[in-house]
């Protein structure tokens, strides 16, 4: 089985004509998703790799039926772009766009969560099930069918340890990217409860970092209410208090945040800490994976 995304995923593209969502579209089509429209105003009636461009969500809603959408379009658009998926009824929005205001996020986010709507980032690599469905900019490549979850607030990190595993033999039930900004959609603690449903899922792997308390949080979810085994590795061990390292949401204020502290929290629950990505699959072996 797999979470978020399959083969009965129907995907519409939000930006579609621009660089990345054209060049996108094409690998998400290469790989095998059902990728069924795209979105760009004024330029309905075209195609691009094949699917029909609509001018609006809910044209494309109207005709194609999409069940997802993701949206590669500019920060000062992309706010827009997720609030029309969701008055649009899409069910699941995923947000590639970085460089969003925080400002803007927490209006978006109260709007669709009111609606029922789930979405996954922004700034975040999107989701991906091997062999089923990809959508996002991961590459599909380094990814296998198998039962390993893995999820992380990076994208990079993600590719990184998705390859270790891969090489280990160890293929995964779902990547998630859930991204790295200070206000996203889909959380840690959301992602656990996912594939702690999934039946397939045999094992999670996550990958956080400095920055905010969510893996803090995660470590009390995961004591209290999973019996899937849970890895982790925490980026930032060296990063100084106060340096933004990368994402917005990884900085450290106040003493709060710390690698060191979120280490501590996961291993208190009985989730090993790799030192550094690669030692991952052993870690995962050492569980009997």
């Amino acid at each position: 089985m797999s979470i978020l995304v399959d083969t009965d995923t129907r995907v519409l593209v939000q930006g579609i004509t621009g660089r990345d969502g054209s060049f996108h579209t094409k690998k998400m089509i290469e790989y095998g998703t059902t990728v069924v429209g795209g979105v760009t105003p004024g330029k309905g009636g075209l195609t691009m790799e094949g699917v029909p461009v609509f001018d609006s969500v809910v044209d494309a809603y109207e005709s194609v039926e999409p069940n997802c959408s993701v949206i590669y379009v500019p920060a000062a658009l992309a706010p827009d772009a997720m609030l029309e998926a969701a008055e649009a009824g899409i069910p699941l929005v995923v947000c590639i766009s970085e460089g969003i205001p925080a400002v803007e996020m927490i209006k978006v986010k109260a709007f669709l969560t009111e609606r029922g709507v789930r979405f996954i980032g922004p700034n975040c690599p999107g989701v991906i099930s091997p062999g089923k469905c990809k959508v996002g900019i991961m590459p599909g490549a380094i990814h296998t069918p198998g039962c390993i979850g893995v999820v992380s607030r990076s994208g990079t990190l993600t590719y990184e340890v998705v390859a270790s595993l891969t090489h280990a033999g160890l293929g995964q039930s779902t990547g998630l990217g859930i991204g790295g900004d200070p206000v996203i959609g889909t959380t840690f603690l959301d992602a656990l409860e996912l594939f702690e449903r999934d039946s397939e899922t045999d094992a999670v792997v996550m990958i956080g970092e400095i920055g905010g308390n969510d893996e803090e949080r995660a470590a009390q979810y995961i004591s209290e209410e999973m019996t899937t085994p849970v890895v982790s590795f925490i980026a930032g061990r060296t990063a100084p208090p106060g340096k933004r390292m990368g994402h917005a949401g990884a900085i450290i204020a106040g003493g709060n945040g710390t690698a060191e502290g979120k280490i501590k929290a996961l291993e208190a629950v009985d989730v090993p800490v790799a030192r550094i990505p690669s030692e991952i699959p052993r870690l995962l072996k050492d569980r009997g994976l």
